[in-house]
């Protein structure tokens, strides 16, 4: 076991001065939601304006159907991206898709671009009816995780209304294999305080989705980082 570990520390690469120098404002274990989103401003290593990603690990046992975690929550300070939407509609709906602020729309035009390896946008919805028509890209869509789904809120017939939450800074929630949930939830230009809120509406999002069949502890640990930059612990 000694072994393996002295191993494992060999084959880890070292941190940079700067990164060591951003773990050292993390002083202690855990930290509660304002300190916490307060503190993230401070720990990118790079230049850009950083993403704001939180990290939550499920109380679930991942092969059980009723345990599975998959919402969506409308950020109230958005995502600080912009994003891209494909909107599956009837030829009648293209032009109200695209006054709604889909960057494309369409039906059998679209799927085809999209079966030549044409994917120039980011989140694909549609409405229920096209549902049928998407058989022939499931497997592109499905691969990227860009296939509409009802529980993530791209498969509706209010399709405006779908569009402009995407585009204010609504996300999907799901957890990994692994029983985590990646997300990102803001930039760190945003300040602590809009990141605080964010991150609050997402966790409320979270407490209301849980599963039936998680008893007991829900959410095990929550951690937030930069994009690139050390991560802090946040109390739960």
């Amino acid at each position: 076991m000694a072994g393996n570990t002295r191993k494992r520390k060999a084959n880890e690469r070292p941190r940079g001065k700067q990164y060591r120098e951003k773990a050292a404002l993390i002083t202690q274990e855990c930290y509660p939601i304002e300190e916490a989103t307060t503190l993230l401003t401070k720990l990118s290593t790079t230049k850009f304006d950083a993403t704001a990603e939180a990290h939550i690990r499920i109380n679930a046992d991942t092969t059980q159907a009723d345990q599975l975690v998959r919402t969506t929550v409308n950020l109230p300070h958005g995502t600080g991206k912009s994003v891209r939407i494909a909107a599956f509609v009837p030829d009648d709906q293209i032009n109200d898709a695209k006054k709604a602020g889909a960057d494309l729309a369409g039906s059998e035009e679209l799927i085809k671009a999209i079966e030549s390896g044409e994917i120039n946008f980011d989140v694909a919805i549609a409405i229920p009816a096209m549902m049928k028509s998407l058989g022939k890209i499931a497997k592109i869509l499905g691969q990227k995780g860009m296939m509409p789904n009802p529980k993530a809120g791209t498969v509706t017939d209010n399709i405006a209304q779908s569009i402009g939450e995407l585009k204010k800074g609504r996300i999907e929630c799901r957890m990994d294999k692994f029983g985590i949930i990646h997300v990102p939830f803001g930039k760190l230009s945003f300040g602590g305080q809009k990141l605080k809120e964010n991150l609050e509406a997402l966790l409320s999002a979270l407490e209301e989705a849980k599963p039936s069949g998680i008893k007991g502890t829900y959410i095990r640990s929550l951690s937030i980082a930069p994009t690139m930059g050390p991560g802090v612990k946040v109390q739960m």
